[in-house]
């Protein structure tokens, strides 16, 4: 199985489309919030089925502020996570993941990418699409592969500048 995480769009889909047309076929796309008022277009484009959250940018909207997912084997925990202190550690959404029963937890919100498989809880953050802030400045996403025997691997992933 094979799964596009993607967040931070911010209505700036030129990266999104790119790397959906360079990465499909995938099984799941996973946008972790503000979208910027483009979720009908993404809704167009994914090709696949799609879990989507709102952001802190995402203002009345109908999606979740977060939810619970399974994915092969897997219990995720989908939110944005701007009300978890993620720019500081991931203590707090990890917290948040255990106590709903989650075995990885996947957010957005910083526009850094990272992936974190220490401790009970995987929490990975696909960075932004469209507006980085890391060091290479480079749009990013994370694919999420299931393999055989139903272990989940983790790749971050950079679009081309």
């Amino acid at each position: 199985m094979k799964v596009l995480i993607v967040s931070d769009s911010h209505g700036r889909d030129k990266y999104l489309f790119q790397t959906l047309q360079k990465v499909s076929p995938i099984d799941l796309m996973i946008h972790l919030g503000d979208y910027g008022g483009t979720e009908e277009y993404i809704k167009s484009i994914a090709n696949c089925p799609l879990e989507m959250i709102s952001g802190n940018n995402d203002f009345f909207k109908e999606y979740p502020k977060d939810k619970v997912i399974k994915i092969g084997n897997y219990t995720v925990y989908l939110t944005h996570g701007h009300r978890y202190g993620v720019y500081y550690n991931t203590s707090q959404i990890k917290d948040a993941a255990k106590t709903r029963q989650a075995d990885i937890v996947m957010f957005g919100h910083t526009h850094v990418p990272m992936i974190d498989l220490k401790d009970d809880i995987w929490a990975i953050n696909p960075g932004s699409i469209a507006l980085p802030r890391q060091r290479n400045r480079l749009p990013s996403f994370v694919i999420m592969d299931i393999d055989r025997e139903g272990k989940a691997h983790f790749t971050i992933n950079y679009c081309d500048g």
